[in-house]
C-alpha cells in the first residue's frame, strides 16, 4: 500500500511506461480474444460504502492493449476484515453470469484501489 503527498492510499500502483501505451479499442471481458486483464483501477472516499469502477484494461492474445467492457461499474465495498476477498467474491459472481474464468484472466491480480 503506498500513501502519497496528496493523502491518498494506493494499491498496486501504475508502473512506468503505462500510461505512455494507448489502448487500441475496447472488448467485453467474455471476448474470447482477451487473454488477460492487466489493471483494474477501483477508486472510493474515506466512508463511502462502494468502490467505483475507473477503468480496466487487458491485453488481446495478440499483445495488443484494450480497455475491457466490465458487466459492473460498482462494487460494495466492506470496512471490516479482508476487503480484497469481498471484491474478489463479488467479481466471481460477474463472471459466473458472463461464462468469464475470472482467475484465468487475472483480473484479481490486476486490481488497483485509490481511496
Amino acid at each position: 500500500m503506498y500513501d502519497n503527498s496528496y493523502g491518498v492510499i494506493e494499491t498496486n500502483s501504475i508502473p512506468d511506461g503505462y500510461l505512455e501505451e494507448l489502448a487500441q479499442g475496447s472488448i467485453l471481458w467474455s471476448d474470447k480474444r482477451l487473454a488477460k486483464v492487466i489493471r483494474l483501477r477501483l477508486l472510493s472516499d474515506p466512508g463511502v460504502g462502494i468502490w467505483d469502477v475507473s477503468y480496466c484494461d487487458g491485453r488481446l492474445v495478440d499483445g495488443t492493449k484494450v480497455q475491457v467492457i466490465l458487466p459492473f461499474h460498482q462494487l460494495r465495498r466492506n470496512f471490516r476484515g479482508d476487503f480484497t476477498k469481498v471484491i474478489n467474491a463479488q467479481i466471481i459472481e460477474y463472471a459466473k453470469k458472463d461464462g468469464v474464468y475470472a482467475k484465468g484472466l487475472g483480473i484479481m491480480d490486476a486490481v488497483s484501489f485509490l481511496l
